[in-house]
């Protein structure tokens, strides 16, 4: 099994994205921005975490025109797994590979922490680790969280089942109390929470774990 991080003048948890793909048994490629291809035989894309461009313009922005997200968009579009953390959930809004927008959180300041969610569905290869109802301990480190979406939006995330994650205590302001959401295709996965820094028991959790590993079984040759 194969994953591409992507790196971004800025990205600051793309090594942990890296390790968590690696404990789980992929073999782990490094994709600088302005590459403008990913590398042959990948089965997921992790877009990480950070401050792509020092979030000028719009936090994802400027990313999202770089050269590598182009085939980002061409590898989800041809029914590829992707899964984007924190900046790399609003590089996948940005790029339209996932419907919404994150906002500036509610309250004006940037929140580092470890929060509550509740797993909204086992149905994706990503949350198929966990149950239903299930209430795990993941941390959040965002200024721009608010996930937004129009009401016909909303109503499809909610009718399709697309809903993976939501705060127990929402800590931003986002609709919904939503902390993650799936492709319509349900296999690509943008939250806002990180689950690479709790993936190791030594970082303080291990409630990630179940997600890396459940890509693991899904991707896994057969």
């Amino acid at each position: 099994m194969r994953a591409a991080v992507i790196v971004f003048p800025g990205s600051n948890c793309d090594r942990d994205l890296a390790v968590a793909f690696e404990q789980a048994g992929f073999q782990v490629d490094m994709v600088w921005h302005k590459d403008a291809a990913l590398p042959e035989g990948i089965d997921i894309v992790g877009v990480p975490g950070g401050f792509s461009y020092g979030d000028y313009l719009r936090c994802g922005a400027i990313a999202a025109q770089s050269p590598i997200c182009k085939a980002v968009v061409d590898h989800t579009n041809r029914g590829g797994y992707a899964v984007g953390v924190c900046n790399g959930f609003q590089i996948l809004t940005e790029t339209g590979i996932l419907p919404g927008a994150l906002l500036r959180n509610a309250g004006l300041k940037y929140i580092c922490k470890t929060v509550g969610l509740k797993v909204e569905t086992s149905d994706s290869a990503f949350t198929q680790g966990y149950n239903a109802g299930d209430v795990i301990g993941i941390p959040i480190a965002h200024h721009d969280g608010n996930y937004f979406a129009d009401d016909a939006t909303l109503s499809t995330l909610q009718d399709q089942d697309r809903i993976a994650f939501t705060y127990t205590e929402n800590p931003n302001g986002s609709v919904g109390d939503i902390a993650g959401i799936l492709s319509e295709n349900r296999r690509v996965l943008g939250m806002m929470p990180h689950p690479e820094r709790a993936a190791d028991a030594g970082h303080g959790g291990t409630d990630g774990t179940a997600l890396f590993r459940a890509l693991s079984g899904v991707l896994a040759p057969a």
